[in-house]
């Protein structure tokens, strides 16, 4: 690995918003285009980072994606966990830098944090279903499939409804 995972400092939440809001439009992850609501959601590094771990995936100082990581107890970022479950949420890798391990790197680091939390029993995570080298990492880092758990942002959009993973620690 010839990268560093690490927080997200101030200065690269503009850079780390726009890889993040790329990959989901490049990717055709968003519900509609441009206009779709969660694009500034996904955009809002210092949304995320006020209320949750934002980290960052970086080689020779360039930035290579992120990874929300919202610890147990909840919070405003907080999709699906429960009380004594994190959760991951907005990884992203730019498309130049996929296949090079930062994803699964950015995951792993999630999955240590969650471990050295006290009280931490899981972790979990939602995930579309086209996203499926996402869901390589996921299965080969020990996450399962919690379909239970699946659910949809947008009330009346099958075709958005999330599928649920989770990793007992």
């Amino acid at each position: 690995m010839d990268f560093v995972i690490r927080r997200a400092a101030p200065g690269e939440y503009d850079d780390l918003g726009e890889i993040t809001a790329a990959a989901y439009l490049d990717d055709g992850l968003l519900a509609f285009d441009e206009s779709d609501w969660y694009l500034g959601e996904l955009r809002d590094v210092a949304k995320r980072a006020a209320a949750a771990d934002v980290l960052v995936a970086v080689r020779d100082g360039v930035l290579l994606g992120g990874v929300t990581f919202v610890r147990s107890g909840g919070g405003p970022m907080t999709d699906i966990a429960g009380p004594e479950e994190a959760e991951i949420r907005m990884l992203a890798v730019s498309p130049a830098a996929r296949g090079q391990g930062a994803g699964e790197a950015l995951v792993r680091a999630c999955v240590e944090r969650a471990r050295a939390t006290e009280g931490c029993l899981r972790v979990v995570l939602s995930t579309q279903r086209s996203m499926r080298t996402a869901h390589r990492i996921y299965t080969r880092l020990g996450f399962v499939r919690a379909p239970e758990r699946d659910w949809n942002p947008l009330p009346g959009r099958d075709d958005i409804t999330l599928l649920a993973y989770e990793l007992t620690l």
